[in-house]
Formats: C-alpha cells, structure tokens, sequence
C-alpha cells in the first residue's frame, strides 16, 4: 500500500463513524427527536449490505431481530411527531423451513409482535428501491442485527405522527378548489 492509500484509508477511518454493538439504543434515543416524515429506520439481518448512499447509516446492534424491532416500536410508539409505516418482505411467507431452519418460529414471533400494527408486504427488491430513493436524500437509520435468516429484515418508513394521509388529502382538495 503507498502512502497516499495509507493517508485515504487513515482519513476513512477516522470519518466513518465506528459504533460499538451496545451503542445503537442510545443512538435510537438520540436520533429519534431529529427523524420525522420521509426518514426510515430499517431492522436488518446480519447478511443485509451495507449501502454507501450518504444518507444511510449502520450500526451493528449485537442483538436479535426481534428484540430491536421490539425496542424500536417500543420508542416510536412515545413519540407523538412520526408513526411508522411498516413493510416487510413478500417473499418471507415463503422462506421454508427446510432452507432456513428456525424460521417459522421467527415468523410467529415477529407476527405477535406486529398483531396490534398495520403492515405492509412488498417485494424484497421494491422496498430497497423505495429505501435506495430516500437514502439520496432522507437520514436512513440502519440497524443491523445477528439474526441469519432470508427476507426477514423489518423496514419502517416514517411519516407525521400529527399529520394524517386524510388530513393532506382533505388539504389538497381545499387547495384545489379555490
């Protein structure tokens, strides 16, 4: 390595923010005030890429998959500027048992977890082009877990907490017809 990749790599290192496993729940409590409508939190399993879009960032949380999704839903549910929006993949009903082992009692898991909350189920690759677009230019929260299982990644897309779809739709048609 000649110097000049030495002195990148150091600059790097030095930029890129390195957070220690136990470190993303504070992180979560200290960014939550600043997120708001159009921002996502992602909960991701241990294969999810990490993406280089500048507005994405990624911790390494150490824990399990439902364990975060819980504790997320947890500190959004006392938030009363932004609700989530939930999607998860379409493809994870069909994830077996015989290739991923275990992965029927995570789908039971996360289904208790998510019975009281509106969901949404789309396609692996629809989400992350959704994703892909806010991370040019929206704060992405990517919260990246130990869980090793297909299409189980939980996607929260944040919208107003005070603001509802009717209200916006309601003011458009007020808008409109002036």
């Amino acid at each position: 390595m000649n110097k000049t990749s030495q002195i990148l790599l150091s600059l790097v290192l030095t930029l890129v923010p390195q957070l220690r496993a136990g470190d993303w729940l504070q992180t979560l409590h200290q960014e939550l005030p600043l997120l708001g409508h159009r921002n996502w939190i992602v909960i991701a399993d241990s294969a999810y890429p990490w993406q280089t879009a500048p507005g994405v960032q990624t911790i390494e949380t150490g824990k399990g998959q439902i364990e975060v999704t819980r504790a997320v839903l947890d500190a959004l549910a006392a938030t009363k500027h932004v609700r989530p929006v939930i999607m998860t993949d379409s493809e994870l009903p069909y994830v077996s048992e015989k290739n991923a082992p275990g992965i029927t009692a995570y789908r039971d898991d996360l289904r208790k977890l998510l019975a009281s909350k509106k969901t949404e189920s789309l396609p692996h690759e629809q989400i992350i082009r959704k994703l892909d677009e806010a991370g040019k230019t929206f704060h992405v929260l990517l919260l990246k877990t130990n869980h090793t299982q297909p299409y189980t990644s939980v996607f929260l897309q944040l919208e107003c907490g005070y603001w509802s779809p009717m209200a916006e739709k309601e003011l458009r048609s007020a808008m409109t017809s002036r």
